[in-house]
């Protein structure tokens, strides 16, 4: 194994700085405060082995630790699912739980992949997606040719999958 590359300063920097805004993520994921510590604590440690691949240019320390808490999360929800259930787990309860976390991270990762275009790409990806306008009438809105959104679009969507990827998606 590879020594990590990340101080210890510079992790204790980054718990001081993220830590409890993880924990409350985990503990509102998990509905249980042992566990969120749990998931905390290793998403921490596989910070600290994956920091060599951790690129500033591409998403924020905070984008990359939920990045790295949504896996261990989505881990440790499989595990317990694995197991029977305790007396009083309702399981509905428990997948519209984890239904409400993956949609509430996702829609966190999209609006920081959004973020991270520029003015006009951005523009007519909400136009054309989010509002579901024609590439025609945005076209006649910003008084560009219709060509020009299309491949805006095109190119948007490309540098969103870049960035999404970046803070750990993968296709399915």
């Amino acid at each position: 194994m590879r020594a990590p590359s990340l101080p210890d300063d510079a992790l204790r920097a980054a718990y001081d700085a993220h830590g409890p805004e993880l924990y409350r993520f985990a503990r509102r994921s998990l509905a249980d405060a042992g566990l969120a510590e749990d998931a905390v604590q290793e998403a921490f440690l596989r910070a600290w082995r994956a920091s060599a691949s951790y690129d500033p240019a591409r998403a924020s320390q905070r984008t990359w630790l939920f990045a790295i808490l949504r896996n261990v999360v989505i881990d440790l929800a499989r595990a317990r699912r694995a197991r029977p259930p305790l007396a009083g787990d309702d399981a509905r309860a428990e997948q519209s739980s984890d239904d409400d976390l993956e949609r509430a991270v996702t829609a966190w990762q999209v609006e920081a992949a959004l973020a991270e275009l520029d003015d006009d790409h951005r523009t007519v990806l909400l136009e054309v997606h989010w509002r579901g306008r024609p590439y025609q009438e945005v076209a006649d809105d910003l008084g560009i040719p219709t060509g020009t959104v299309k491949s805006r679009v095109y190119y948007g969507l490309r540098a969103m999958r870049s960035s999404l990827e970046a803070q750990g998606w993968r296709d399915a």
